[in-house]
């Protein structure tokens, strides 16, 4: 019988918890907490992906980069080497903390990290429109100033806590395509754990047959979304913080969702239901897995993913029920 294919894509604390520096140690103690609300499922045999984020990851790259050039004259990395790099090094913690978890519980699973690059297109308007903040938290005018004429970066004007300052922000496009989603099917098919889309996957454009570089970030839930329709899981979960989606999170008039299906998602996201901050991207990549022949996503924290509860996106509840 042909096992289930699973895609989880870890959530922001699955690998730095707020107020925590990003060590080694600290990614390393919250990787083994999240991989063990998942060791259900993979001793129930299930066969996986796992994907992640690296927004803090690449932020402390790119503080290394502009320090390693102010001080040492060593040339910064581009924003797609940027993601490759962190992507090496959180698979790598991945796969190495999965690997004794396994061997504690007496499991025997290959366990692969694929450097993954997703495609899109360079006329995407995100281009012309950069929206993604990246890298240090707040740069005061002289800073931007300074930046703007030397790296022709681009910021965006914030107001956080009272206090005026500025943000880098870079273009985030639509992935169009998994690059290795070949390679990643045929090893999940056999049975390995895949590690792969890290931080929305390593932006590319394609032009005559070749594969060009694109300084732009990709977020993770959609490109995990694409990769989920691509290789044809049964199943699209998201990892979250809170054990539930919510209608109005945070007010008096908040409400949890069990199962809703694509027609409540459209009239809930045109209400503004959820938070365009926190939830709403997630929704928006359900809702291209589900549009797009996936049969269900799941949104729930780790103790949901390991206790079987949480919100349960389908494509219709009346079909639920034939």
């Amino acid at each position: 019988m042909k096992r289930k294919l699973l895609i989880i894509a870890l959530g922001g604390n699955a690998l730095l918890q707020a107020g925590q520096k990003g060590s080694i140690k600290e990614q390393r103690e919250n990787i083994k907490k999240t991989l063990g609300s998942i060791l259900p499922l993979i001793q129930e045999g299930y066969n996986l992906v796992l994907t992640h984020g690296n927004g803090p990851q690449v932020g402390n790259v790119l503080l290394k980069n502009d320090a390693g050039e102010q001080m040492y004259d060593i040339p910064a990395i581009p924003l797609d080497a940027a993601v490759a790099d962190t992507q090496g090094e959180i698979g790598y913690l991945i796969q190495s903390e999965l690997y004794n978890l396994l061997k504690e519980n007496n499991l025997n699973r290959e366990i692969i990290s694929v450097n993954t690059m997703v495609e899109v297109d360079k006329e995407d308007e995100a281009f012309q429109n950069p929206t993604k903040r990246v890298g240090k938290t707040y740069y005061d005018y002289n800073e931007v100033k300074k930046l703007q004429k030397e790296k022709a970066w681009i910021f965006k004007e914030e107001i956080k806590n009272n206090k005026k300052g500025w943000r880098r922000v870079v273009p985030s496009p639509q992935p169009l395509d998994i690059a290795n989603k070949n390679t990643i099917k045929l090893l999940a098919d056999s049975g390995a754990i895949v590690i792969a889309v890290g931080g929305g996957g390593i932006p590319v454009s394609v032009e005559g047959g070749k594969i060009f570089p694109e300084e732009a970030v990709i977020d993770k839930d959609l490109a995990s979304a694409l990769l989920s329709q691509q290789i044809n899981a049964d199943s699209f979960i998201i990892l979250t913080d809170v054990p539930f989606v919510y209608l109005d999170y945070g007010t008096p008039e908040q409400k949890a969702l069990e199962i809703i299906d694509l027609e409540e998602v459209e009239k809930y996201m045109s209400e503004g239901k959820f938070g365009e901050g926190n939830m709403a991207p997630k929704i928006k990549a359900a809702k291209k897995f589900i549009e797009n022949g996936g049969k269900e996503v799941i949104i729930t924290n780790q103790e949901g993913i390991s206790g079987g509860f949480g919100t349960r996106i389908v494509k219709q509840k009346e079909m639920e029920k034939i």
